[in-house]
């Protein structure tokens, strides 16, 4: 199906005919390929952890003593979300779809006994203690849901700042803390980085948008401490503003955990997750124990579970934050963020034997690892004792052999290609997308930075990169692994990492009114064609795959030509333009477009500019 059909065709889901239908048994409907389990639940007594099975949609129910399944449940979308009510009698679970629901299942009957709607593509669940209310974070309507479980129904949209992923009440439930994955900021500028938004609950809007360290992107997940007095979040921590000359000692990608004061609404400070000669690569989920004696933080990317003494952590902090020079003059010169032997002593690197840990739950003395590429749990024990070892529990009996596309998704997000571990290709390319940075790349010379591009259709659109200095995507793939990883690899990884971009499928985009265009965006659609962007934009793929000198448009160097890029999910890839200068699409038409070289705008309307961008964000 050609891209441009796939975009005006209407989205529908497989609908659960009549509420209370049994689930449990296998249609066959799911995709039994794989399973992927992505994240975990456990209930009070610790007996069941439910795990969200993202590629076979489904919900398991593993039973912690026996360390078997119990059951399953299928679901009409992938499982993005969890979230048991407070009695444990019912189990939450998001879908993701752009047609966005959540699904209420109700775990005596082991049925789903409700729908409710939200947003494009919900993630991350938080439930009030009393159980009346749903808080549901969506990701690409960059919002967030308030349900309300009596009526089934949504009841408010508050918007966040760029693609919510993660959310938690503070105790006393008056604010919701939600993690925005990526940035909404131009890239050409000094600072760039994810904010936290805070969300007061009782008035329903966002009081305070809490600011990272520069650099801080594909932020994942977020916990609360036990006393409620600190909010932790891991994420990639960008070096974006140093030429990608090496790797050693995170020149190009450290990982870090930030730390949230809770009652100010601050960013308290954030610790870098890697060692000097190792790093972390793409920390995922964190939680913390009981007792509030540990962190436990999942190393997606190098396959590990990182244990930390939080009160040793908080206790280090502290005396930097009383040093004399801090008396003084209220700033050290020591920064956490910046120092890789800060943690020396206080964590401890577990690696695991499955692949890609995301979720995780604490249990008493014993962590359990959402192992994504693997299909299995891991078990740690927590504090690891000095010979503890990780084992891995694999959630069917037999495994059919790993596909080539699963392999390069696998091999994708996998760090253990890379020189030391310090990133994998998703690292820069969260989702196989982009991470909005401006990166200084040496494939075109030192001291100009680009944008990052999006990998979608990578493959049918050559030349790549952003000046098009290389020829092809593999071209473009096999590079990456030698001079972004630094690493030599072979031949089969980067052709199986070639198979995974090749089937990456565009997202239907936000803007678009029950699978089709608005009004604005049919009216969109004549400008585009009045105003000449078919040209070096035609349908199907949006680009005719040549390079132009758009140095008038003021944001090109003088005789520089850049790769004409896809209009497809360009929704998606803010900021614009090849430096990020353009924070939205109606500034490339206007601010950024005074000669005409990205269509003939000149003379639109305001109402013209913002009906060509309706049509453009719709593809």
């Amino acid at each position: 199906m050609e891209i441009r059909r796939f975009f005006l065709t209407v989205i529908s889901i497989v609908f659960i005919a009549g509420l209370g239908i049994d689930c449990t048994a296998q249609t066959g409907t799911a995709d039994d390929a794989c399973l992927s389990p992505s994240m975990l639940q456990a209930n009070k007594t610790g007996r069941i952890i439910y795990a969200a099975e993202y590629s076979a949609k489904k919900m398991a129910a593993f039973d912690v003593q026996t360390e078997q399944i119990l059951y399953e449940i299928v679901l009409p979308d992938r499982p993005s979300g969890l979230a048991l009510s407070p009695d444990e009698t019912q189990l939450y679970v998001a879908g993701d779809s752009p047609t966005g629901k959540v699904y209420v299942i109700d775990l005596p009957s082991r049925k789903i006994v409700q729908s409710i709607w939200v947003g494009h593509s919900p993630c991350a669940i938080a439930v009030s203690k009393d159980g009346k209310t749903l808080y549901v974070c969506n990701r690409f309507t960059n919002d967030v849901s308030i349900c309300c479980l009596q009526s089934g129904r949504e009841t408010a949209r508050i918007a966040v700042v760029r693609e919510p992923v993660a959310a938690v009440l503070s105790q006393d439930e008056h604010y919701l803390f939600v993690v925005n994955h990526l940035h909404n900021m131009r890239a050409n500028e000094d600072y760039a980085a994810a904010q936290a938004s805070v969300i007061d609950v009782r008035e329903q809007r966002v009081v305070n948008n809490i600011r990272f360290p520069n650099g801080s992107v594909d932020l994942k997940d977020i916990c609360l401490s036990p006393d409620g007095r600190y909010a932790y979040v891991p994420h990639v921590l960008a070096r974006y503003q140093l030429p990608t000359t090496q790797l050693e000692r995170g020149w190009i990608n450290t990982n870090a955990l930030s730390i949230i004061d809770v009652e100010s609404q601050t960013h308290y400070a954030a610790v870098l997750l890697d060692s000097v000669d190792s790093g972390a690569a793409n920390p995922w989920s964190v939680r913390c124990t009981e007792d509030g004696r540990y962190l436990c933080v999942t190393i997606a990317g190098a396959h590990e579970l990182q244990v930390i003494d939080r009160a040793g952590l908080h206790e280090k902090l502290a005396k930097v934050d009383r040093s004399e020079e801090a008396k003084k003059t209220g700033y050290s010169d020591v920064n956490p963020a910046n120092d890789l032997s800060f943690m020396t002593g206080l964590r401890k690197r577990i690696p695991l034997q499955g692949k890609g840990p995301r979720g995780v739950a604490l249990i008493d003395d014993k962590a359990y690892l959402a192992e994504y590429f693997s299909d299995s749990i891991g078990v740690m024990d927590i504090p690891p004792g000095e010979y503890s070892r990780a084992r891995s529990i694999a959630l069917r009996p037999s495994r059919s052999p790993m596909s080539k596309i699963r392999r390069g998704e696998m091999l994708f997000h996998d760090a253990c290609l890379c020189f030391q571990k310090w990133q994998s290709c998703s690292s820069c390319h969260p989702d196989a997308r982009a991470d909005g940075l401006n990166w200084d790349l040496l494939n075109d010379g030192i001291g100009n930075p680009k944008n990052a591009k999006s990998l979608l259709l990578a493959h049918e659109t050559p030349p790549s990169m952003i000046t098009g200095v290389r020829d092809s995507a593999e071209a473009a793939v096999r590079s990456g692994i030698r001079y972004i990883q630094f690493a030599v690899c072979p031949e089969e990884d980067a052709e199986a990492i070639d198979e995974y971009l090749r089937s990456l499928k565009p997202a239907p985009s936000p803007y678009l009114v029950q699978g089709g265009f608005s009004q604005a965006a049919l009216r969109g659609r004549d400008i585009f064609q009045k105003s000449n962007c078919s040209s070096c934009h035609p349908a199907p793929l949006y680009t005719n795959l040549k390079s132009y000198d758009v140095s008038g448009d003021q944001s090109g160097g003088a005789n520089q030509k850049f790769d004409t890029p896809t209009l497809v999910e360009l929704w998606r890839t803010a900021p614009y333009l090849h430096d990020g200068r353009a924070l939205t699409i109606e500034e490339v038409f206007t601010k950024y477009n005074p000669n005409d070289a990205h269509g003939k705008t000149s003379n639109l309307t305001p109402q013209e500019i913002h009906d060509l961008a309706e049509y453009i964000l719709s593809l």
